[in-house]
């Protein structure tokens, strides 16, 4: 994996993060829509985990 899609995967990470907030912030959020942000969010950490513990087995190989 690259260093651009690593850098994307850490940005949209935050993105989602902060439109967790945003529609946690609303007087009537929408809690469905939290729940699919919570997902796609742990989806995009899972992703960048695996790509650290790929680079860790690089690296020591």
């Amino acid at each position: 994996m690259s260093n651009r899609f690593f850098t994307y995967l850490e940005r949209e990470h935050s993105r989602l993060e902060a439109l967790i907030a945003a529609e946690s912030r609303r007087p009537r959020p929408d809690d469905l829509e939290i729940t699919r942000l919570k997902k796609q969010k742990l989806m995009v950490r899972d992703q960048l985990d695996r790509w650290r513990q790929d680079a860790r087995e690089t690296a020591g190989a």
